[in-house]
């Protein structure tokens, strides 16, 4: 691993004090503003960030950035100094302002996220935050992994790649229907007694690339799960079916027959009912109770958010933390429900196991190649998993690439890639929002889903993560960032999802790892984020916020009664994405998708390939278009029908009705 040199370091730590000053302010009763980033050990942190997250070029980049800043005594100025000579480096060229407030973020982000030997950070005080309230459970956990010797082979009827929303339920539907599974899942196993409650922690074990992962263009970023379970196990719960709309497309322009009607109401019915899925617990917060008031004041439509979380176990102090990792197993993803059906069943499921390639013969499947890693010595070995079928469930980021490195599934792997690009808004309100309280969603906005074409957008809530947040207000002079963060417990951050209609593209590199680009050149896209951002600013508004500002940190501030137009304008001018207003997305799609022409998708509309019999599309790669709204649900009950079709056995059909989204909140 690369390092910095001494004085490098020295640099590095002045300019995360400089993001996160010591302010002379009284009074100073939690020791807010007396306290610097680098009291935190946010320098440390941050170089390890740089050291073995970013390549060996950029890193090269970052040393030659603080060497420059070196030769002028940066480390040595005072903060009004400190901060000018990073203005004067950020106007020499784009690169390196980029390359500046990424430290700058970076240093906010760990500043307020990293934990004290007691489990709390310095800053949580002055945001009502609590941090962790609750020691882990000592239970063993219910599912033991399968832990493969090097060189083994394994021999079974259906190997799933992947144990998410899609590969979870396909295996536990076909374990139950008697046949022999084997489910292999890149991440690790993890279970109540695991979990932390902490952002830092959780992002390392549990997140896709720990949790900090962009497309190759730097235009999106991607959240999604690499743990047993998958994004179920860290998502936000939202259950949100799929629109009569998406479903008419998804039949009549794709070839889904049964989709538009009521046979796939029962796929529907069937997951919602083995996740126990209610509105019983979706206790609104600060934050949804502004959007519920700024919705009614607005005329607007809003509903309460169907969750799939247990009401026995349901602690609304406890449900901020889901996607740290639900310590109250109260969360009802496929961990604790489908993949303990296979499980129980007689499934083997291992963990750590990177499938590399489906192996295939005259056009059929026989089996995936895979090596499994040791968390604890690294150590590799190869496993080998002979079966008739493949299903393919890595998520819409990584089930391309197993094509790929396989040489199947035809011209469209990898095209068609969807991202509900997102972005977020903070309004300032007047008094405390608790925001860290409740379930991160539990209302949905959903007046424009519909903007005329069966396209646009939904505003929900956010999961609550002070690192994150403080790394979109970044701002960029360190006095305002934390005067700003001074107001942090005052703040609900509400975010839009669009349903594009342009897309992205999942390539391989070199290496035979996965590339992810997405253009965000689809003027419909853009309309829509203009739609996004003015409908995000005026429920705000009309909720009693006194002050907007984007997640973006070098977009301007907005106080009431300014002029709202002139401001949006300042953010239209913006480009959307890298350099501009940042854009992110939670929801992946589309990658291999299904349809009837093998030109332009992967799988048919069963979810068999058209090129190779026996390998099955079970994720949100299999989306012929996007959906639109949280994917959960809809890649559930598509991963219910496609077990029906590879095992042949109908499911019972479960006695619960869908449950109606319109329901006012």
């Amino acid at each position: 691993m690369p390092e910095l040199t001494a004085v490098q370091r020295e640099v590095l730590r002045a300019l995360v004090d400089t993001a996160v000053p010591a302010l002379p302010v009284e009074p100073d009763p939690t020791g807010f503003w007396s306290t610097p980033g680098s009291a935190t050990g946010a320098h440390e942190l941050l170089e390890q960030f740089l050291a073995t997250v970013l390549p060996e070029a950029d890193f090269l980049g970052i040393q030659q950035l603080l060497d420059g800043m070196a030769t002028l005594g940066f480390q040595h100025q005072e903060r009004a100094a400190r901060e000018a000579i990073l203005g004067s480096a950020s106007a020499l060229a784009p690169e390196a302002a980029v390359a500046i407030q990424t430290l700058r973020g970076g240093a906010c982000l760990f500043a307020n996220a990293i934990p004290d030997a007691q489990g709390k950070n310095p800053f949580w005080a002055q945001y009502g935050y609590p941090g962790p309230q609750q020691a882990p459970p000592t239970d063993e956990p219910h599912i033991t992994p399968y832990i493969p010797s090097d060189g083994e082979v394994l021999e079974t009827d259906i190997v799933v790649i992947g144990s998410g929303a899609g590969g979870g339920t396909i295996a536990g539907v076909a374990s139950s229907a008697g046949k022999d599974v084997v489910v292999l899942e890149i991440g690790g196993a993890s279970s109540e007694r695991d979990y932390q409650q902490l952002e830092v922690v959780a992002g390392a074990a549990l997140m896709y690339k720990g949790g900090i992962a962009l497309t190759a263009d730097s235009n999106v970023g991607l959240l999604a799960g690499a743990t047993l379970g998958g994004g179920t196990t860290i998502n936000w719960q939202n259950c949100v079916a799929p629109s009569a709309a998406v479903r008419q497309e998804w039949e009549r322009e794709h070839g889904l027959t049964d989709v538009e009607g009521p046979e796939f109401d029962r796929h529907l019915e069937a997951v919602l009912a083995r996740m126990g899925a209610n509105q019983d617990c979706s206790n609104l917060n600060g934050p949804h109770q502004r959007m519920v008031e700024g919705a009614k004041a607005l005329g607007w439509s809003c509903h309460t958010a169907t969750l799939n979380v247990d009401p026995a176990k349901h602690r609304p102090e406890m449900a901020g933390y889901t996607q740290f990792g639900d310590v109250t197993g109260a969360k009802r993803g496929t961990l604790t429900t489908y993949l303990r059906d296979a499980y129980d069943a007689g499934a083997r499921i291992l963990c750590h196991t990177k499938a590399l390639r489906v192996l295939h013969e005259n056009g059929r499947a026989t089996g995936v190649e895979a090596t499994y890693t040791d968390p604890q010595t690294l150590e590799t070995r190869t496993v080998t998993v002979h079966a008739k079928d493949v299903v393919v469930a890595a998520g819409a980021l990584e089930t391309p690439a197993v094509l790929l490195r396989s040489g199947i599934g035809g011209p469209a792997v990898g095209q068609h890639l969807r991202l509900h690009p997102s972005s977020g808004m903070f309004g300032v309100y007047e008094d405390d929002q608790q925001a860290w309280w409740g379930p991160p969603q539990a209302a949905v906005m959903d007046e424009y889903r519909d903007l005329g074409d069966g396209y646009g957008l939904l505003v929900e809530g956010s999961q609550y993560y002070p690192g994150v947040f403080a790394f979109q207000l970044a701002l960029t002079n360190g006095k305002k960032h934390k005067e700003l963060m001074s107001r942090f417990a005052n703040m609900c951050d509400l975010l839009f999802i669009t349903r594009d209609h342009g897309g992205g593209s999942v390539t391989l590199d070199e290496h035979g790892e996965a590339v992810h680009t997405y253009s965000l050149d689809d003027p419909r896209d853009q309309e829509q984020v203009r739609k996004g951002l003015r409908v995000l600013a005026e429920l705000h508004l009309a909720a009693g916020a006194q002050e907007l500002w984007l997640n973006t940190p070098t977009a301007p501030g907005f106080r009431r009664g300014e002029d709202l137009e002139a401001w949006l304008t300042s953010l239209y001018e913006k480009p959307f994405g890298a350099g501009g207003i940042a854009m992110g997305s939670a929801h992946q799609m589309g990658s291999a998708r299904m349809g009837t022409d093998p030109a332009t998708s992967v799988a048919d509309a069963t979810g068999e390939l058209h090129d190779t019999k026996g390998v099955w599309i079970g994720d949100t790669s299999a989306f012929p278009t996007p959906s639109g709204a949280n994917p959960m649900l809809t890649c559930m009950a598509l991963a219910h029908r496609t077990a029906e079709h590879l095992t042949g056995v109908r499911a019972a059909s479960p006695s619960a009705p869908v449950l109606d989204d319109t329901v006012s909140a």
